[in-house]
C-alpha cells in the first residue's frame, strides 16, 4: 500500500510540475554561430515563446562540428522543457552516418520544422565565373584550385560540392566553417572562391550587389529567386536544401512538446511572420514533429546510399 501511495504521489507531483511549466527561463541551444539562418529562426521563435508563456528565452550559440557539438548538448539536456534546441537537416541525420556521434535523430523529441531553405552556390560579384558551367570548366582545368566553403562535414553544402565533383568529374577543395556568417565574410574578403550557402543566408550581400549566385539547388526555381536557374536546368542533378526546426531532449513530456509544437505551428501560420519571412527571403515550411521524423527517415535512407557510393568522411 505504501508503495502504491508513493507512486501515486510522485505521479501527482510530476503532473503538477508539467501543468506549471514554464516557471523559469527557457534556453534555446543553437548549434551554429550568430547571424546564420538557424540563429535568426531561433530568435524569432524565442520571441514567440516569450509572448505566449511569459518567460524569458535565452539563446546560446554552440557552433562546431557541423552542428554536432550543439546537437550533443541538446541530446544531453534535462527533458524538462527548459532546454530545447535548433536542429537542422540533413545534418542531424547525416553526422551519425559519418562518425560515432552520441545521438541519433530518432533520440530527439522533435517539435517541428519551420524552414526549408534552398541551397545555392555564390561567388563574389567581381568573379569571372558567371554560371555553373563556368565553375565546372575552371575546376576541371585547375584541379583543387576551387575553394568551396561549407558549414561543416555532412552538411547540405558539403554534399553539394561532393555531388558537383562526382557529376562534373572534377576536384574541388572543401573548406569547412562554423556558420554562414563567417562564410559570407570569407567570400567577401576573397579567402574562398565559392560559398555553399542558402539563398536566404546570402540575401543581404546578394541584394547589395556584393555577391552573385551561380545556381540554386531546388528541384525547381524557388519563387523568391525566379531568375536564378537550378542546377538541373544547367545539366546537373544537384538538389539540396537546409531544413531548420526545433527539438527537445528525449523523454520530454508530450504535453510540453505539444505546447511547443503548437506555438511553432501558429508562428508559421501568422500572416505577420509570413510577411517578414517573405521580405527576408526565408521559405517557410511547417512540419509537425511526427511529419519531420518521417522526413528524416526518408533522408536517412538516401544519405546512407550516398555514403555507400561516395563516403564524405575526411
Amino acid at each position: 500500500m505504501r508503495r502504491w501511495l508513493a507512486a501515486a504521489l510522485l505521479l501527482m507531483v510530476a503532473q503538477a510540475a508539467q501543468a506549471a511549466w514554464p516557471e523559469r527561463p527557457i534556453t534555446i541551444i543553437v548549434p551554429y554561430g550568430p547571424g546564420g539562418g538557424a540563429d535568426v529562426a531561433s530568435r524569432a521563435y524565442g520571441r514567440v515563446l516569450e509572448e505566449r508563456f511569459g518567460q524569458p528565452v535565452v539563446i546560446v550559440n554552440r557552433p562546431g562540428a557541423g552542428g554536432g557539438i550543439g546537437f550533443t548538448q541538446i541530446r544531453r539536456a534535462a527533458p524538462d522543457g527548459y532546454t530545447i534546441g535548433a536542429v537542422t537537416g540533413p545534418n542531424l541525420a547525416t553526422l551519425p552516418i559519418e562518425r560515432n556521434e552520441p545521438y541519433h535523430f530518432t533520440d530527439f523529441a522533435l517539435i517541428g520544422n519551420m524552414v526549408d531553405d534552398v541551397g545555392g552556390m555564390f561567388v563574389r560579384a567581381d568573379s569571372p565565373l558567371k554560371t555553373l558551367a563556368d565553375l565546372v570548366t575552371f575546376a576541371r582545368a585547375n584541379p583543387g584550385a576551387v575553394s568551396f566553403a561549407t558549414t561543416g562535414i555532412g552538411t547540405y553544402a558539403h554534399f553539394s560540392v561532393l555531388t558537383l565533383e562526382r557529376l562534373g568529374n572534377l576536384r574541388a577543395n572543401a573548406v569547412h566553417y562554423t556558420g554562414t556568417a563567417v562564410i559570407r565574410q570569407a567570400l567577401l574578403s576573397g579567402d574562398i572562391m565559392v560559398a555553399g550557402i542558402s539563398l536566404t543566408d546570402a540575401r543581404a550581400e546578394w541584394e547589395a550587389g556584393l555577391v552573385r549566385p551561380l545556381v540554386q539547388l531546388g528541384e525547381s526555381r524557388w519563387s523568391g529567386a525566379p531568375n536564378i536557374p537550378t542546377a538541373r536546368e544547367q545539366g546537373m542533378d544537384i538538389v539540396f536544401s537546409s531544413q531548420r526546426g526545433f527539438a527537445a531532449p528525449p523523454g520530454l513530456p508530450e504535453e510540453i512538446r505539444g505546447k511547443l509544437e503548437t506555438a511553432l505551428r501558429e508562428m508559421a501560420a501568422d500572416p505577420a511572420v509570413q510577411q517578414r519571412a517573405a521580405q527576408q527571403g526565408m521559405p517557410l515550411r511547417f512540419l509537425s514533429g511526427a511529419e519531420w521524423l518521417a522526413d528524416f527517415r526518408r533522408q536517412d535512407v538516401a544519405y546512407r546510399e550516398m555514403w555507400r557510393r561516395q563516403p564524405w568522411k575526411e
